[in-house]
C-alpha cells in the first residue's frame, strides 16, 4: 500500500469514527404530509417539520368572541414548546369572522396577542372546500370545527387523540392535562 493510499484510508477512518451520531428523524405520519403557506410571508411550509411533536391544531378568526384565546394558546405554546409542543394556527373565514388579508391577520395576531406559534395563510377548514389537513382531522376525530377556535390534539406519532370545541379555553384544566399527558409519552 502506498503512503498516499494509507494516508487516505486513515483520514477516512478518522472522519468516520469522529463524525457525530445523529438521531434518526421521526418518520412523517400521513396526516402531516401537507404543505401550507406561512401566514407572515406566504412561503410554503411542510407540516412534516413537526413530526415527533405533540400538536394542538386550531382554526382561528380575528372577529370572533373567542379571539382572546390567542393569548392562552400562545402561553400554552411558550410554556410547553421545550417539551415538544407546537400550536398550529389556521385562520379561516368559514364562519364569516375573518375578512382580513394574510398580512393584516399576521399583524393583528402579533401586535394584539403576541402570537409566536406557527400560523398559516387563511384557509377553509370545514365542508367541501376544507383543506386536506382539516378534512383528515375531521375524518379521524369524527368532528369538523363547529366554530372558530376548535382544537385538535395530535400525538407525537400523528394520531388524532382528541378534539375540543370553542368553549374549551387553552387553560382549561382537562385540556392542559391531556396535552401534558401526550408530552409525557415518548
Amino acid at each position: 500500500m502506498s503512503r498516499f493510499a494509507y494516508f487516505v484510508l486513515v483520514t477516512c477512518l478518522t472522519m468516520l469514527v469522529s463524525a457525530p451520531v445523529r438521531a434518526a428523524e421521526p418518520a412523517c405520519p400521513a396526516i402531516l404530509q401537507h404543505s401550507f403557506a406561512r401566514l407572515q410571508d406566504e412561503k410554503p411550509q411542510n407540516l412534516c417539520q413537526y413530526a415527533g411533536r405533540v400538536l394542538v391544531v386550531v382554526n382561528t378568526a380575528s372577529f370572533c368572541g373567542f379571539t382572546p384565546q390567542y393569548e392562552g394558546l400562545e402561553r400554552l405554546h411558550a410554556r410547553h414548546k421545550g417539551a415538544g409542543l407546537v400550536v398550529l394556527g389556521f385562520p379561516s373565514n368559514d364562519f364569516a369572522q375573518e375578512s382580513k388579508s394574510n398580512k393584516e391577520i399576521a399583524d393583528f395576531c402579533e401586535n394584539t396577542f403576541g402570537v409566536k406559534f406557527p400560523m398559516f395563510a387563511k384557509t377553509a377548514v370545514r365542508g367541501a372546500d376544507a383543506n386536506p389537513f382539516f378534512k383528515q382531522l375531521a375524518e379521524r376525530s369524527g368532528r369538523a370545527p363547529l366554530w372558530n377556535f376548535h382544537k385538535y390534539l395530535i400525538a407525537r406519532d400523528g394520531t388524532v387523540v382528541a378534539n375540543y370545541g370553542s368553549m374549551t379555553a387553552p387553560d382549561d384544566t382537562a385540556f392542559v392535562r391531556a396535552v401534558e399527558q401526550q408530552l409525557a409519552r415518548r
